[in-house]
């Protein structure tokens, strides 16, 4: 881990996997669009349901812009790289933006299906969370498919709390209180 505290904004973040491989977790750069764009269309079309709601193959212009230029005092997106230099890939990544008129946040996560199963997708969200807790956010939220178990258990064993949500019974709300350890 290189930088301040583990998590602060300025950390690009060693993370150990379950099988034993190791990612760097840091904040998207510009200069990542072709990459992001890339692990937009390796998604399965399950993942990429589960993700945007919507089986996307690729990110439309402005939406690229958007995701590789956040705004930093409302949004944060983090990446999950392999590799280094010209060779370096984009295999997950999470990020959060701020709802209006409050101090909570609203997540989403992504990885790509070979990386499922090994702890990545936790840890982009625990780095997340503690990013959102140093900004000030006080609580974060995210709308999940109910049919993505898998989320619905990490957002479970992460601390937070499932209920209905406003979009109907096919999508579940998970929120966590940020001030909790």
């Amino acid at each position: 881990m290189s930088g301040t505290a583990a998590g602060t904004e300025t950390d690009s973040v060693d993370v150990r996997l379950r099988d034993g491989r190791h990612v760097t977790v840091r904040a998207i750069r510009e200069q990542d669009k072709d990459k992001l764009q890339q692990a937009i269309r390796a998604l399965s079309l399950q993942s990429s349901y589960y993700r945007f709601f919507s089986p996307m193959r690729e990110l439309s212009a402005k939406l690229l812009e958007r995701a590789t230029r956040p705004e930093p005092e409302r949004e944060r997106q983090l990446v999950a790289v392999v590799g280094e230099g010209p060779d370096e890939k984009i295999i997950g990544g999470a990020r959060y933006a701020a709802l209006e008129d409050s101090a909570d946040c609203e997540f989403a996560a992504a990885v790509l299906d070979d990386w499922h199963g090994l702890g990545l997708a936790r840890r982009l969200l625990e780095i997340l969370m503690e990013n959102a807790r140093a900004r000030g956010f006080k609580r974060m939220e995210g709308y999940v498919l109910a049919t993505n178990v898998a989320m619905l258990g990490l957002a479970k064993r992460l601390g937070f709390a499932e209920m209905a949500s406003s979009e109907g019974p096919t999508v579940r709300m998970v929120r966590r209180d940020l001030s909790e350890a």
